[in-house]
C-alpha cells in the first residue's frame, strides 16, 4: 500500500500546474513543491493510515504556504502589550515618526553621507551629529558605532593597549548576550586590574592601583542591576580629579545615556561636566533613538579612536546616523522631545493618563464584545458556537523601563486584564494573541493576561479588539 501511494504521488510539473499565485517567483515554487513532496512521501513513510495519497491541488497547497512562508520577512512589527519599554526580545526604543520619515527618504534614494555640498569635495559622515551631541552636551568631539559595546572596545583598544585599565570589582558587569566587562577589555588588548570589593570601593583603592602601566581609570555605571545596602562606589568627578593627577585617562561607560535625569540616574550632561575623558553610551535605550554607541571627550582622544583601525570595522551606516541625527535634533526643544520620542513619552506618562487610557481601551473591548453576542451563531460546516466572552477588568500594576535600565525604578501603570474562562486558559489566550497577523505580546502574572497601556499605541486599540472579539476566536 505504502509503494503505491508513493507511485501516486504527481510529478513537480503536475503541481506546478496547478499554482497560479504570480506573486511568488517561479524557481522557488518548484523548490516548494519539491519540499511538499518530500513531506508527503516522508508521512506516507511514517503513518499507515493514510488510505489515500495526496491530490494535486493539497500538495500545490502546501507547496504555496511553503513559498509565502519563505517570503515573508522573519522580522515583523508586534504591539508591544507588555508594558516593558525597552524590551529586548521586541527591539528596544521605537523611533519617532518623524524619525523613521527621515530614514526612509535617506534609504530609498541617495544622500550627503560623505559628501559636503558646500564645497562640492568629500565631506565628514558625523559632521551634523558632531554639531548637535557638542551643542547639547558641552564636549569637544564625537565618534559614532553600532553599539556601546564596541564604543568601549573601541576606547579601550585605541588609548589603552597593552596597559593596565582599573575597575572596581563591583562595575565587572555582564550586558546582553553574556558579554563581560572583563572580556571586553582582554579583547582590547588591555590589562584588567581590580580594586576594592563587590559591594565597597574607596578612592584610595584607584590611587594605590595607579602604576607605571596604568593607562586609564574606568568607571562602569551599573545600569542593569544596583547593589543595596552596605555599598559605596567613587563619583565620576572624584576619579576624573584622580586620574588627572596621576596623568592616567579617564573613561566612562554610562551603559543607558539619558539627557533627562530618571530617579537620579547619571546624565551624559553631568559626565562632560565632571571632566571624563572619553564617555561611551547607548545611542538607543533611555535616548530614544536608533541602537548605536556614542563616544564622547577631549578632542585628542577622540581623533585617535577615529584613526584606528577598528574604528572602520564598527562605525555605523548611514540608515543609524540618519535616524540618529534625526533624533537628536528632536532634544534642541526638550519639551518637543518628551512629546515626539516615544521613549520618553511611554516613560514619562503619569498614572492618572495611563488610567484613563486603560479606561479607553476597556470600553471599546466590552463595547465589542457585546456586539459579537447579538451576531447569529456561525454554522459552517455545523459549528455553531457564538464568540466566547472574555472576563476583562481594570487593573493597577508596576513595571520597569527595562533594557538594562532603571534597574530599581518601579513605574506605575494600568493594564486591561484577561482571566480565563471554562472555554479558553491564559495560555490559550495568550498564544491566540501572539498569532495574530499583526503579534500582540502581553504578559502573564497570577493566571491573568495582562494588556499594559503605558506601551500600546492607541491606533493599536482597534486590532486588539478585532483579535479578541473576532470570528476566529469562537469555538471551531
Amino acid at each position: 500500500m505504502t509503494n503505491e501511494l508513493l507511485r501516486a504521488l504527481p510529478r513537480v510539473d503536475d503541481v506546478l500546474t496547478h499554482t497560479t499565485n504570480d506573486q511568488i517567483p517561479r524557481g522557488i515554487m518548484v523548490d516548494c513543491i519539491r519540499e511538499a513532496l518530500d513531506n508527503c512521501r516522508t508521512k506516507i513513510k511514517g503513518e499507515h493510515e493514510i488510505a489515500s495519497s495526496f491530490s494535486v491541488q493539497e500538495i500545490a497547497e502546501m507547496a504555496i504556504a511553503l513559498a509565502n512562508a519563505r517570503l515573508t520577512p522573519k522580522l515583523c512589527s508586534v504591539i508591544n502589550a507588555t508594558g516593558v519599554v525597552l524590551h529586548t526580545n521586541l527591539g528596544r526604543a521605537p523611533m519617532a515618526e518623524s524619525v523613521a520619515e527621515h530614514v526612509k527618504q535617506i534609504a530609498m534614494g541617495y544622500s550627503t553621507l560623505e559628501y559636503n555640498l558646500t564645497t562640492g569635495k568629500r565631506g565628514s559622515r558625523t559632521d551634523g551629529i558632531e554639531k548637535l551631541l557638542t551643542g547639547l552636551t558641552g564636549a569637544e568631539a564625537v565618534c559614532i558605532v553600532n553599539n556601546n559595546a564596541a564604543a568601549v572596545l573601541l576606547a579601550l583598544a585605541a588609548l589603552c593597549n597593552a596597559g593596565e585599565v582599573v575597575v572596581s570589582r563591583g562595575e565587572l558587569v555582564e550586558i546582553g548576550g553574556s558579554f563581560r566587562v572583563p572580556e571586553v577589555i582582554s579583547q582590547s588588548g588591555a590589562v584588567l586590574r581590580e580594586v576594592g570589593a563587590t559591594n565597597k570601593t574607596h578612592l584610595s583603592d584607584y590611587q594605590n592601583a595607579i602604576c607605571e602601566n596604568t593607562a586609564a581609570l574606568l568607571k562602569v555605571h551599573t545600569s542593569n542591576y544596583k547593589i543595596m545596602g552596605f555599598t559605596q562606589e567613587i563619583e565620576m568627578r572624584s576619579l576624573t580629579s584622580l586620574a588627572k593627577e596621576a596623568g592616567v585617562l579617564s573613561i566612562y561607560d554610562l551603559g543607558s545615556g539619558s539627557f533627562i535625569s530618571f530617579a537620579g540616574e547619571p546624565t551624559v550632561q553631568q559626565a562632560v561636566a565632571d571632566g571624563v575623558d572619553v564617555l561611551c553610551f547607548s545611542g538607543d535605550k533611555l535616548l530614544g533613538g536608533p541602537q548605536c554607541g556614542i563616544i564622547l571627550g577631549k578632542r585628542e582622544h577622540v581623533e585617535k579612536l577615529r584613526k584606528h583601525p577598528l574604528y572602520r570595522a564598527l562605525r555605523a551606516d548611514k540608515l543609524t546616523l540618519a535616524a540618529l541625527e534625526a533624533s537628536l535634533t528632536l532634544y534642541l526643544d526638550l519639551e518637543n522631545a518628551k512629546e515626539q520620542i516615544p521613549t520618553l513619552a511611554m516613560l514619562l506618562a503619569t498614572p492618572e493618563a495611563l488610567k484613563e487610557k486603560a479606561a479607553r481601551l476597556l470600553e471599546q473591548l466590552s463595547a465589542a464584545q457585546s456586539a459579537a453576542l447579538t451576531m447569529p451563531p456561525l454554522s459552517e460546516n455545523g459549528r455553531g458556537h457564538r464568540a466566547s466572552v472574555l472576563p476583562l477588568a481594570l487593573q493597577k500594576i508596576v513595571g520597569q523601563a527595562g533594557g538594562g535600565s532603571l534597574p530599581t525604578q518601579e513605574f506605575e501603570s494600568w493594564a486591561v486584564a484577561v482571566s480565563p474562562t471554562t472555554d479558553f486558559t491564559i495560555g490559550e489566550i495568550e498564544t491566540h494573541l501572539r498569532n495574530w497577523k499583526t503579534p500582540i505580546i502581553a504578559r502573564i502574572h497570577k493566571d491573568t493576561l495582562l494588556l499594559d497601556v503605558r506601551t500600546i499605541e492607541e491606533r493599536y486599540f482597534c486590532e486588539i479588539e478585532e483579535c479578541l472579539v473576532s470570528g476566529t476566536w469562537r469555538h471551531q
